[in-house]
């Protein structure tokens, strides 16, 4: 994969992240990754996950510092991504209920999604964005990482699609280092990594 290498979200990297997404129709009914942002204080009432302004509010959550993602960029475009940032950024995960009832605490980092282009899946690129994120998070100080993949083990003779793996596997998430902590909600896990400062 020589000709492909990880850039930040950031103002100067966001028409790579447009980009991404257009050419995949929104991702879910236009997500645009906001899902797991909370409703930030200057947006109207509902905004997040209202499909006709998550562009906007991503954008501006960008341009602000308040959204981060490692991208996978080759030949000039985005094919994936790995969106991470502090819990309070990403404070909307999946089986909230059960995950706050059985934390110790709260980690310093999470990883909520990973996305990779339709006709560029099953080449490793899933697993080169979560990397990127940890590189990044070491960039930034590094800390207590947490993912949330889809454990397969407990998915055994049932097919699942790649466009719901919106968070890698749990086999994926072991190749990069973290350790299995803990069950959240019915096929996902908790998934941890200590990533030193860069």
């Amino acid at each position: 994969m020589a000709d492909t290498g990880i850039e930040e979200l950031s103002a100067t990297t966001w028409p790579l992240f447009a980009e991404f997404f257009e050419r995949q129709g929104g991702l879910f009914g236009g997500c645009w990754c906001v899902h797991f942002h909370p409703d930030p204080p200057w947006a109207p009432d509902g905004l997040v996950d209202q499909t006709k302004d998550n562009r906007a509010l991503k954008q501006r959550l960008v341009e602000e510092g308040s959204a981060h993602a490692a991208l996978v960029v080759r030949d000039g475009h985005a094919v994936a991504y790995a969106q991470y940032g502090p819990p309070p950024e990403l404070a909307n995960i999946h089986h909230r209920k059960q995950y706050d009832a059985t934390k110790v605490a709260d980690p310093d980092w999470r990883v909520t999604c990973i996305q990779v282009l339709k006709h560029h899946r099953r080449q490793g690129l899933a697993e080169v964005a979560l990397r990127g994120a940890v590189d990044l998070i070491a960039s930034h100080g590094g800390g207590l990482v947490e993912g949330y993949p889809h454990d397969m083990a407990l998915k055994e003779g049932r097919k699942t699609s790649s466009s719901f793996l919106y968070n890698g596997t749990r086999r994926m998430y072991e190749r990069v280092g973290f350790t299995y902590d803990r069950p959240k909600g019915q096929f996902d896990c908790v998934m941890q990594r200590r990533v030193p400062p860069a």
